[in-house]
């Protein structure tokens, strides 16, 4: 039986960010010098603690950098920093069960440290992150004021610079419009909610990212536990609405999911956007006992390995569109099969 907070909560991802005393945040940085010094300062220090590879922004071509983003390893404002920007990702080999860190470096500051994992796992998420960043300030000397905290470009991050963001599926709190109300409240409790890539982006695919609002004036360990409490209390509205669609009408909600798996299940191509719908709509039928699969979590992953830059990897050559949708359905059907019982 899938659990509520499973097949709601998407993802963790705790966020750091970090300045270096001795240099200009980067909208100021106009030095080609300085920001390779920056990059190479950065990637000593963490290569030291783990296996990371150096992404230089102005070397990777659009698929590659687009695939990053779309993983949340790096921003579109960094992608976008082709003269200064870069990246260091984690190659020790551990998948997003185990988590993966990425450091985004010349971005809106020096360094943006992030642990991203699986499911809900805040406290040990910003445990890990924590001491990897205690690690980088042996050797790093950060921008820090004994009132104001860290030192950071944007004053939303002053002070502890953490952002603590739960990934969650909110299928039928938006099917039955209390999205908008929901969000009302969270803003309330000092957090925000925002689509799947931060602000300004849309909640594709009944996506919503909470985060943190406040950093400064309160502790890493209030912010862990107030997004905690959010994320919690968004998974039992989200299990209450899910049995009011039920209630309302299980027949038609359970003909709409089962037309989506078998569109998704026996397809010959689709689009991206087609596919999204769809999955949401599988998902919701997993969530909901209608669709029996063996590891809900493996939905989510296909979403991501199905993205338009992520299926342009799984070729040599450039692909064209219709070409990305066929290679998407071929992806589709193969996992799906293999998920999937009865």
């Amino acid at each position: 039986m899938i659990s509520n907070i499973e097949s709601t909560v998407v993802s963790t991802r705790i966020r750091l960010a970090r300045n270096l005393a001795d240099y200009s945040f980067p909208s100021v940085l106009h030095s080609a010098k300085q920001a390779k010094e920056i990059v190479r300062a950065v990637y000593d220090a963490a290569s030291g603690a783990r296996a990371f590879k150096l992404y230089h922004m102005g070397d990777l071509s659009d698929n590659v950098a687009q695939a990053l983003c779309d993983d949340h390893l790096i921003s579109a404002e960094l992608a976008a920093n082709k003269k200064y920007g870069a990246a260091l990702i984690d190659e020790s080999g551990g998948d997003m069960q185990e988590g993966k860190f990425s450091i985004m470096i010349n971005e809106e500051d020096h360094l943006r440290e992030q642990y991203i994992a699986d499911g809900l796992c805040l406290p040990r998420a910003y445990g890990l992150l924590a001491a990897f960043d205690g690690e980088l300030s042996r050797q790093l000397r950060f921008a820090f004021d004994a009132q104001l905290g860290y030192l950071t470009a944007c004053p939303t991050n002053l002070g502890t610079g953490l952002r603590a963001s739960v990934m969650l599926f909110l299928p039928a709190l938006t099917r039955l419009r209390k999205m908008e109300r929901v969000v009302r409240e969270i803003s309330r409790l000092g957090h925000t909610v925002r689509g799947v890539y931060g602000e300004g982006s849309a909640a594709e695919g009944f996506m919503y990212q909470i985060s943190n609002e406040v950093t400064l004036g309160v502790t890493e360990e209030y912010i862990l536990s107030e997004v905690q409490r959010a994320a919690l209390e968004l998974v039992s509205l989200e299990s209450q609405a899910r049995k009011s669609l039920r209630e309302e009408d299980e027949t038609g909600v359970r003909d709409e999911c089962m037309r989506d798996y078998g569109i998704l299940r026996y397809c010959a191509k689709i689009s991206f956007e087609e596919f999204l719908q769809r999955l949401s709509g599988v998902k919701l039928g997993a969530a909901l006992g209608f669709i029996r699969v063996r590891d809900f979590r493996a939905l989510d992953a296909l979403a991501a390995r199905a993205r338009p830059a992520n299926v342009g990897l799984l070729s040599d050559g450039a692909l064209t569109a219709p070409e990305r949708d066929v290679l998407r359905a071929e992806l589709c059907r193969r996992e799906l099969a293999e998920n999937t019982e009865g």
